[in-house]
């Protein structure tokens, strides 16, 4: 029999860029997700089909309390780090940059955000805000009464609102401030550059201990500017520099050799570029060479 044909093995393939997309939101990195995934679905198999009256919402459950237990690992593991954290880029398909909402969930600097909150508020807040579930399916995902959980997600809901990016940039307007941007830092004009920079831009690098990095963070528009000018023009003469769709929104890759180097992400609020984020751990760049399906 064609595995294919089994019917819970088709409802996991069906709902396969959720249940990453769930896991991903709630762990930043791809791998953690990819991981979770795996678990998930030696759980699924073990179900007893008959008795699940949802399947999507059933899988999202499993997902949900599989990325709870790993993210609480993962916050032991990021206390001993080296240097400055960031999430996991992923390079993005057109139409999740289409879909407004789901960008802006999946985007650095959110995910960023999210970091902040708790596991059990990060899991409410996104299966509750990304995924649009009823408070009973949350309830039976992070193990809590109704009451409990909407209480939980007002509170996330007001943690996120007072962190998250000011106001709402479309596609196209963050790839105009990121073509200035470029045309700028590979020119080393700093007039052009300081611009487009928030007077309090920040400017983060995640080299993981094994690539040179900034130790910790840069901020003001006078000082990350100065850093770019010195550094992005002297890259590109090494290799190249791209733009891209990284996690919905446009940012820059620097490859070398063929490799990716370096992952540019930027925040941008009122047409201004307010943070900036190097990733270059090489540990965090491999699902940088093909396209990431996400799916609400």
């Amino acid at each position: 029999m064609d595995e294919r044909a089994n019917p819970a093995t088709e409802a996991f393939l069906a709902h396969r860029n959720l249940l990453f997309t769930v896991a991903y939101e709630m762990l930043s990195s791809a791998a953690d997700a990819e991981d979770v995934l795996q678990e998930t679905w030696l759980r699924w198999t073990g179900v007893d089909q008959e008795t699940v009256r949802d399947q999507r919402a059933y899988l999202v459950q499993i997902t949900t309390r599989q990325a709870l237990g790993r993210l609480r690992t993962l916050g032991r593991r990021k206390e001993s780090y080296v240097g400055t954290w960031l999430p996991e880029p992923l390079l993005t398909a057109p139409d999740v940059a289409e879909d407004v909402e789901l960008a802006d969930h999946v985007s650095m600097a959110m995910l960023l955000v999210l970091e902040t909150l708790t596991p059990t508020e990060r899991a409410v807040f996104v299966l509750r805000e990304v995924f649009a579930l009823d408070y009973d399916e949350i309830a039976g995902a992070v193990d809590k009464s109704q009451a409990a959980v909407r209480q939980i997600a007002h509170r996330a809901r007001e943690h996120v609102a007072a962190r998250r990016p000011r106001g709402d940039v479309s596609a196209a307007q963050a790839r105009s401030a990121l073509e200035a941007f470029q045309r700028a830092t590979e020119t080393g004009d700093l007039r052009g550059l300081l611009d487009v920079l928030a007077p309090d831009v920040v400017f983060l690098g995640d080299g993981g201990g094994i690539k040179q990095a900034v130790p910790r963070p840069v901020v003001g528009a006078d000082k990350v500017a100065r850093l770019l000018v010195a550094g992005l023009p002297r890259l590109a003469e090494l290799g190249t520099l791209r733009p891209a769709q990284v996690n919905g929104y446009p940012a820059l890759v620097f490859q070398q050799d063929g490799e990716v180097d370096t992952v540019l992400a930027v925040r941008i609020d009122d047409g201004k570029v307010t943070g900036l984020y190097a990733v270059r751990n090489p540990d965090k760049l491999s699902h940088m060479d093909r396209e990431t399906a996400l799916r609400r």
